[in-house]
């Protein structure tokens, strides 16, 4: 059932980042959504969490002059959660979830928001195919579907009004696809979903991934089948 359409007045917007040792690419994501908060002429807060981290991503963040919130649960789930809460606590309308090693483009918020929708799952690129090589490039290219209407659901670009995720419970404190799980409290919920390729977001294909069931990991399980890879 789908609950009839309330428009949601976007005052403020709250970007959440999960972190576990990523001081060499959190710059770039931080930068990135810097570039998308001066689109969207918006307030825009920033929060990641750093995860267990034992480098320093924490003095990175706060380089940027962004919240880095620390944490030891070695959870995904919670720490988008932790983030999440912190940033309803600063009362802003609009959460926006990505990735450390991910680089959002200049109109990301500014396409979520102009969706007018509960929700957006958007859709990824991927930044390089060096460790796979070229025959996965191609292989990603044909079966994955960068357009309107797909129905994939990335942690990395993730976008929904503080009221659908109040009403979905929030995230769960899964290790993995916490993304999913959230996805379909919300479609259950009633929540209205754009399932969109406007806003853009470009990540890694590194194998040192840090979710065991996420998108590098599918990445390297289909490498593994089909013999990509170098």
């Amino acid at each position: 059932m789908t609950a009839p359409k309330v428009a949601t007045v976007v005052r403020s917007v709250g970007v959440v980042v999960p972190a576990h040792n990523e001081e060499r690419l959190i710059g770039n994501c931080l930068a990135s959504i810097a570039r998308a908060a001066k689109v969207a002429r918006l307030p825009v807060h920033v929060v990641v969490v750093c995860d267990a981290c034992t480098d320093n991503t924490a003095d990175v963040v706060e380089s940027f002059g962004h919240r880095a919130r620390r944490c030891d649960a070695r959870n995904v789930g919670v720490a988008r959660s932790i983030g999440a809460e912190a940033m309803l606590d600063l009362g802003v309308d609009w959460l926006a979830f990505t990735d450390a090693d991910t680089v959002v483009c200049s109109r990301w918020l500014s396409e979520q928001l102009a969706l007018d929708s509960d929700v957006v799952c958007g859709t990824v690129g991927v930044e390089d195919w060096d460790v796979y090589g070229e025959a996965m490039r191609r292989h990603f290219e044909r079966t994955y579907r960068d357009e309107d209407g797909h129905r994939h659901i990335h942690g990395a670009n993730l976008g929904m009004s503080a009221r659908a995720y109040r009403n979905a419970g929030g995230f769960a404190a899964l290790a993995n696809s916490e993304d999913v799980a959230l996805v379909a409290a919300l479609e259950a919920s009633g929540a209205r979903i754009a399932w969109s390729a406007s806003p853009r977001v470009v990540t890694s294909a590194r194998t040192d991934f840090r979710a065991t069931a996420g998108f590098g990991a599918t990445l390297a399980s289909v490498a593994g089948v089909a013999g990509f890879g170098r």
